[in-house]
């Protein structure tokens, strides 16, 4: 029974996610081509070392600041690297930075909301005003002193960056907890005396499983454009690791008029990137909010309205 029970459940979670799709495909036409662009940039940042024609530093001493051709596709840069090869390395960094820095950042908004949350009173109290205190400092001014502390690399970006957005996001796990709270089956579950743990992992995680895949696919184009930012002033990844917003700042700004190229190249990258994941993770919510979707969601209404009600 045990086991037929399992399999039951997987095949349900299975079926779900497919109605997942086939609503994102239908209803969400922006939404299907930012998950065909996220998806592709990810298979770009995972084969990089397949796709890319040359290396990422290889240099070619002959061939500084040519323009696009059929040997180089995007050009090369002032130290005679292909524009197109480092593009594609700095998909994997982007790649790398933006899923997990955001993991990092939503487990700490998860764990400190749900603890401000359900603890409440004075250590509800203390938590909220020390995450009024981050968030009234600007959040590029605490990145750029949590990286001047622990010093540049992609780690330490990637640390900064989870610890930074994870406080900036506990008020949003924290409001949809206080909501929660309150139902009758929590205020049940307390009554026979189960314990906070079972309490949180049973009834309070699984009804706010939706909200917060929806905070991390939003979060993702944030963190990757505050790694370029952070990158694009000096204080990301060092070189010659090829960050797209390293790559914009630096000697692209030199060369911008004499070879523009160097700098066009992987603004469209990040760009496109943002583009994809925002309309993507926006397609989600829609798809995935409570509010939305009732008792049999909005494609079953649709399905009904198109049936007569019947």
């Amino acid at each position: 029974m045990a086991v037929k029970s399992s399999e039951i459940a997987k095949a349900k979670r299975s079926s779900k996610l497919v109605e997942i799709m086939m609503r994102l495909v239908r209803e969400k036409p922006m939404g299907t081509i930012g998950a065909v662009i996220t998806l592709l940039l990810l298979l770009v940042g995972i084969f990089a070392n397949y796709l890319a024609p040359y290396r990422v530093n290889d240099v070619h001493s002959t061939s500084i600041l040519l323009a696009p051709s059929f040997r180089f596709l995007m050009g090369t840069d002032n130290l005679g690297r292909d524009v197109l090869s480092r593009v594609i390395f700095g998909a994997r960094i982007s790649v790398i930075v933006g899923l997990t820095a955001t993991l990092i950042a939503t487990s700490i908004s998860t764990l400190i909301g749900i603890l401000s949350a359900y603890i409440g009173g004075t250590f509800d109290l203390i938590v909220q005003r020390f995450v009024d205190a981050v968030m009234c400092i600007p959040s590029l001014i605490i990145l750029m002193l949590l990286i001047s502390i622990l010093g540049a690399g992609m780690w330490q970006v990637i640390i900064c960056l989870g610890i930074a957005d994870g406080i900036a996001g506990t008020r949003m796990i924290r409001s949809l907890v206080i909501n929660i709270k309150e139902d009758m089956y929590i205020q049940s579950a307390v009554a026979i005396g189960a314990p906070s743990r079972h309490i949180i992992t049973q009834h309070i995680l699984p009804n706010i499983w939706a909200p917060i895949i929806i905070i991390f696919s939003m979060t993702v184009p944030s963190v990757i454009l505050a790694e370029a930012g952070l990158s694009f002033l000096g204080f990301g990844i060092p070189p010659p690791a090829p960050s797209w917003g390293g790559m914009l700042g630096g000697s692209a700004q030199r060369y911008m008029f004499q070879a523009p190229w160097m700098a066009f190249w992987p603004g469209f990258a990040l760009a496109l990137m943002v583009f994809g994941v925002s309309m993507f993770g926006d397609a989600l919510r829609d798809l995935l909010d409570p509010r939305l979707r009732g008792s049999v969601g909005r494609y079953g209404s649709q399905n009904k309205l198109r049936r007569g009600g019947k």
